[in-house]
This record gives structure tokens, sequence and C-alpha cells, in this order.
């Protein structure tokens, strides 16, 4: 018997229906299965890639050690004192220097002071000690005519609020003409006294002490010389800091100069090696070279002018200031200069002429002209002095001699992977061509002050194989370390 046609579309749909659903089965379970795989190959990948970046992150950490490894290691500072850090500014009379002719208005001059990142002030002698007269000497008592002893207190809290040491020049017979320590058969009880006053004064604060004719009392009275050296030299509970013994000598021949610097123990010593008569350039740095081949540099001190001497200005002339202050600046050791010596002072007649400051007051042409010549040069030792504070090759580096003549100079300062400074001399009256083709230089250098800006300006390249200097012209060069 046949099937109605209901029957049969039934039996279709249920067939149809069933198909559907295993189908849709089937989908599902097709969804599921490629959802795993897909989701397995994710985790695949990003454990893939996490090792990827873990051995791109080893190889890099690898790198850097093999780099650090391989490259040149860089020297260890030397080990340098308060004075190796700038130059030391003298002050051998307190009544010329400021209005007030007195230690207050010297504390009033700080500030101007340290502009010029003087490191330390070398000042007096103050104590009481009238000529050739050891009886009435007086070390521990202050001269009227330059303050009191309150007055030097805060002079002296001034000066370490702004950075700056204070060394006392305890010369015994300053004003004298029988010598700095009056009469050999005075040189014992002399230096005894002042074995006390060291003590009083270290305690007051000073941060050192100048002595001239060094020579005479450590040859005279060895044992007392030791006993001084011990009272400044010594660190104590109380006195935990560092202090300087400086020692003054008129020697002026390298040779001598750097016996005294052994034998007399001082930290350092100031003569007239630069300064000696006639000296032309060749001399000059046959003397520096024997002083820096045979001393630590931390012990070398450079000056022209002083005290006795006068001022730079009086003496190799006004228009050859910037060249030496360069020179000064520049030198393996502390530069060492008298008070005016950053603006021409000249000494007029007197080696203490009255210290020139800056005025509100009109001036008239010549004085303008004056007044910016000045403000020019202290513009000029403010730059370099600062340079000389914060560059490591101008403040401990070797120094390389490049070439000389009788009439100019040139030498290198470095410090290991620091920018390399180049200073250059001319003291003749005509110009003069230095031809540095040293294995050590490149062939360009960058000008970084010069005493004339017209003719060598800041920041202008240099051939260092044909560098042509005016007359009486000086030049400070950089160029960076290569390798």
């Amino acid at each position: 018997m046949g099937q109605s046609p209901g029957r049969m579309m039934t039996r279709k749909n249920s067939q149809f229906l069933l198909w559907s659903g295993a189908s849709a089965q089937r989908i599902q379970i097709h969804v599921v299965v490629t959802s795993c795989l897909l989701l397995l190959s994710w985790v695949r990948t990003r454990w893939a890639l996490l090792v990827v970046f873990w051995l791109g992150w080893l190889g890099m950490l690898v790198g850097a050690v093999l780099i650090i490894l391989q490259a040149p290691r860089c020297r260890d500072l030397p080990p340098t004192n308060w004075w190796n850090e700038g130059p030391l500014y003298q002050i051998g009379n307190i009544q010329v220097f400021t209005d007030t002719h007195n230690l207050k208005g010297l504390e009033q001059k700080i500030s101007s002071l340290s502009q010029l990142k003087v490191k330390g002030l070398v000042v007096g002698p103050i104590h009481v000690a009238p000529p050739d007269d050891s009886m009435n000497l007086r070390f521990e008592e202050i001269s009227p005519e330059a303050g009191n002893l309150e007055q030097f207190k805060g002079f002296i809290q001034a000066a370490h609020k702004k950075g700056i040491s204070v060394v006392l020049d305890l010369t015994p017979n300053y004003e004298g003409s029988s010598g700095p320590w009056f009469s050999n058969t005075s040189v014992t009880n002399v230096a005894e006294r002042l074995k006390s006053a060291l003590v009083f004064w270290l305690n007051e604060g000073v941060d050192g002490v100048q002595l001239a004719g060094v020579e005479r009392v450590a040859s005279i009275v060895p044992s007392l010389w030791s006993d001084i050296r011990a009272i400044v030299q010594n660190r104590t509970d109380q006195l935990p800091d560092r202090r300087v013994l400086i020692g003054v000598t008129e020697r002026s021949s390298a040779e001598d100069v750097s016996f005294l610097l052994s034998s007399t123990g001082v930290d350092l010593l100031i003569s007239r090696v630069l300064r000696a008569g006639d000296m032309d350039a060749t001399e000059r740095a046959r003397a520096i070279q024997l002083l820096y081949s045979s001393h630590s540099q931390t012990n070398l001190a450079w000056s022209l002018g002083g005290r006795a001497e006068g001022h730079l200005a009086s003496l190799v002339g006004p228009t050859m200031v910037k060249l030496h202050q360069l020179l000064l600046l520049t030198l393996p050791g502390t530069p060492v200069f008298n008070y005016g010596d950053e603006i021409g002072l000249m000494d007029e007649g007197t080696t203490f002429p009255k210290m020139l400051w800056d005025s509100d007051e009109e001036l008239n042409g010549t004085l303008q002209e004056e007044t910016a010549e000045r403000l020019s040069c202290r513009r000029f030792f403010r730059g370099v002095s600062e340079l000389r504070g914060k560059e490591r090759s101008l403040l401990f580096g070797d120094f390389v001699l490049l070439s000389n003549s009788s009439s100019s100079l040139a030498y290198l300062r470095v410090w290991d992977q620091s920018e390399r400074y180049l200073a250059a001399f001319n003291w003749a009256d005509e110009a003069v061509v230095l031809r540095l083709n040293d294995a050590v230089l490149p062939q360009q250098a960058a000008v970084v002050l010069s005493t004339n800006s017209s003719a060598l300006p800041a920041d202008g390249g240099v051939d260092l194989t044909n560098m042509r200097l005016g007359p009486r012209q000086a030049a400070l060069l950089r160029f960076p370390y290569t390798g």
C-alpha cells in the first residue's frame, strides 16, 4: 500500500532536521577544534616571542658587558687638595685694598673675589711686628691699622661661606731689612714663638700659613722647622681638614727651587723661577719641564710678582698682562696672583698701589677707556679661571711640551678621555707661525679664547700645522678626545 503525500513530507522533514542537526554539530566541533588549534598556535607564538625577547635582551647585555670590558678604562682621579682647585689671590696690604682700609672692608669684597673663581686668599702679614725688633714681635696680635680679631673672624666666616679658604702670612720680620727671620741669633727664639702662634691661628679657622725665607729657618733650626710643619700639615680631631704650608723664596733657578721644595717639605713654594732676569721662552720651558718632571704638580706653584716684587702689569707691561694670566692659569700646578693682577693694576712707584674698584661715577673719555680695559682684563681672567676650575685637563692633566723657541711656547694639557687644551704664546714684537704636527694632535682645533679676539675669535677653527700668532699674543685652543 502506498504512503500518503503528507506522511512522505513529514518523513523528509525529519530526515532534513536530522541532517541539519548533525551538520550544526559538526560545525560546532569544527569551530571548537579550530579555536583550540588557534589558541595552541597563539600560545606557541607567545612563548616563541617571549624566548626571542629574552634572548635578545641577554644578547644586548652580553654585548654591553663586552663593550665595557674592551673599552679603555678611565684613569682614577688623582688625589688633590683645596689649593690645587683654583688660583690663590694675595692681599699683602689690607689698608690699600678697600676704602675702609681694614679687615671689615676685605669682608665686604668677598663676593667680588668669589666671581674670579679664586680658591684661596693669602692675607697679610697683619700681626704686630716692629721692623727688625724681634723682642716686640707679637704673632697673635693684629696690627691696629689692619683691624681686630672680631673683624678677622667675620672675614673668615664670609670667605668660607663662598667656598674660599684663607691663608695667613706669618712671616716674622715682614717690614724689616735684616731678613724675614731677623738675625741668625734670633731664629731659634722666633721659631719657637711661632709654634704657639700657629696653634692659635689654626684654631681661629685659618686654612693655612705662608712663610717667607723658609730655607733659612729649615737649615738653621731643622728640629723646630719639623715642629712647625707638623703643626700646620698634620690633621687632628679638632682640625680634620687639610691645611696648607706655603713657603716663599727669592731663589730663581729651577734646580734650587726643586731642591728647596724637597728639602723644606712645604706644600707649595712660591719662587722667582718664572721671573728670572732676561729669561726667554726656551729657558722658561726648561724650568717648567724640570719642575714638572721632578715633583707632583699638586706641589707646584707659579707666580709673577708679589709682595716684594710688585704687580704683574708693572713687571711685564700692560699689553702682556692677559698673556701671562693665561700662562699662570694653564700651567700644571697652582697659580698665585697679586691683588689687582686681574685688572692690570700698575705699581705707580709703590708695590702696594691702591686697589681700583668699579664706580658709578660718570667718567671722562680717558677714564672710560681705562675702565673698559680693566673690565676686559678682568673678564679674561675670570674666563680662564672658570675653565681651569671645571676642565679636568686643566685641573690636573698631564703637561706635554709641544714647541718652544726663544720667543714662543706651546704646550698641551691632557687628561684621560677629557677634552684636550692647547696653550700657545708669542712674546716677540713680530708675528710667529707655529707648525704643530705632533702625532697626538689633530690638524684642526677650536679657539676657546685669545688675547686678541679680532685675530683669533672664540669658536673659530685653527690649522695647527700653520697657526699664526700675532705680536705678544696668546691663545687657548681645544679639541676632543678621539681614542
